[in-house]
């Protein structure tokens, strides 16, 4: 997901920095996927200054949702390297994702903000700079991930509920009342305890495909 941030006044009219990555979720699991690159791509004709910020999602999905931050790797559970860089225009670099946990039994939920970082801003230049983020998902996966999704409906709302022990994908849900006359559906990423309601528009069965490690159903 992106994310738009006000970064200060600047001399010229309005400017933003345009970033690229290449993935904006990342999977690790001890034991097969321990890290992941994310190429990051200034395709801007400025220079650009970039932060990265991890964090970890506490009660992913749910109303006590929090998030935590620690400098240290060790005790957050992600390696995120590096965590400042310079980009020239149109030129590339690596980000590194690496998992520092055992093998978890739950799934563990990261956000690693990647954000441009204003520099030489006057308090009295004119105008505003508009930069763009993006805050990227990082799911480390249990050692033995169990996905386990029930939905339960009554009337026109449809339930859906995460018992199990990973997040799992909610898509392509549609309603039809002919083969050729479907209504679209939203969906939702459904983290483990957490539910999600949708209210469905017509008395008519639903369906939707569930996406979780290693299997689409």
């Amino acid at each position: 997901a992106s994310l738009v941030l006000a970064a200060g006044l600047l001399a010229a009219a309005p400017v933003r920095a345009e970033l690229v990555l290449s993935d904006l979720i990342v999977e690790l699991q001890p034991g097969k996927q321990v890290r992941r690159d994310v190429e990051i791509w200034n395709n801007s004709p400025e220079r650009a200054y970039i932060a990265v910020l991890p964090r970890e999602i506490l009660n992913a999905g749910l109303t006590n949702q929090s998030a935590r931050e620690d400098p240290d790797p060790e005790k957050l559970g992600l390696l995120v390297t590096p965590q400042r860089m310079i980009l020239e225009p149109g030129q590339r670099k690596l980000v590194r994702t690496g998992t520092l946990s055992a093998r978890e039994t739950q799934e563990h939920v990261y956000r690693v903000m990647v954000k441009p970082v204003v520099a030489g801003v006057k308090s009295d230049d004119p105008g505003l700079k508009i930069v763009v983020g993006y805050d990227v998902l990082v799911l480390v996966r249990p050692a033995q991930s169990s996905p386990n999704v029930t939905a339960s409906r009554s009337g026109r709302q449809l339930t859906f509920k995460d018992a199990g022990n990973v997040s799992v994908e909610i898509v392509d849900g549609r309603q039809c009342r002919l083969p050729t006359q479907c209504t679209d559906l939203p969906g939702k990423r459904l983290y483990p305890d957490a539910s999600w309601s949708v209210d469905l528009p017509a008395d008519l069965p639903a369906e939707f495909t569930l996406k979780s490690p290693g299997r689409t159903d």
